[in-house]
């Protein structure tokens, strides 16, 4: 832990920066609390979404390792890095957000919405430069997959609980203090602040 202590703070700083947007799943489980007018409502969507999170994250990287077997490390980070910059580029012009045809959900349901909006806005991407620095060797050899393994379920708990923690203490923050009315007030442009972080991410990870 303590050789990749720079790249573990990262992870859990992109955690926290996924929990803050709205659209990766504390406005929504602020709005079921709202429908059915009690606190529960938002703590249970907290595990599911947290979970969806997780799995978006988790399967960037499975599928980073996978074919990191076959290609070099320095053309998958070229490839990561450019998917990045063009997913930035398109969210500059074009938001897309996955939408639910209804309020009443199953948790199964909003695992896989929380899993859809973290693969669809890159989430997971975002993750891959830092998952690529912890593993130091030019490509991922099968004896190295052990290792690989161990680092990319930490890499993915570490984030996760990270996202976890900051979207539920803003979504009991919205549901019990300020309301969803304030979002009027306050209103930020995430979808260009998430843009403008997945150039930076693809840009910087072609740098370090």
């Amino acid at each position: 832990m303590g050789e990749h202590a720079g790249s573990w703070q990262v992870l859990v700083l992109l955690g926290a920066f996924h929990g803050i947007n709205p659209a990766m799943g504390w406005l929504f489980a602020v709005a079921l609390g709202m429908q059915e007018q009690r606190r529960q409502a938002v703590w249970r969507a907290l595990l599911p979404l947290g979970l969806g999170h997780a799995l978006a994250i988790a399967l960037a990287i499975i599928f980073a390792t996978t074919v990191g077997i076959a290609l070099p490390r320095n053309v998958l980070r070229w490839a990561v890095a450019v998917v990045l910059i063009a997913l930035g580029v398109r969210f500059l012009f074009r938001h897309p957000h996955p939408r639910w045809a209804a309020m009443r959900v199953s948790m199964a349901d909003l695992t896989f919405w929380s899993f859809l909006v973290g693969t669809v806005h890159g989430a997971g991407l975002m993750v891959l430069p830092v998952f690529l620095g912890m593993t130091k060797h030019d490509s991922i050899h099968v004896h190295s997959a052990g290792n690989d393994t161990r680092i990319a379920f930490l890499a993915t708990m570490v984030h996760a609980v990270s996202y976890l923690i900051v979207t539920g203490s803003i979504a009991w923050l919205v549901f019990e203090k300020f309301g969803v009315n304030f979002l009027r007030k306050a209103w930020i442009n995430v979808d260009l602040i998430w843009a403008v972080a997945l150039i930076v991410t693809g840009i910087g990870s072609l740098l370090i």
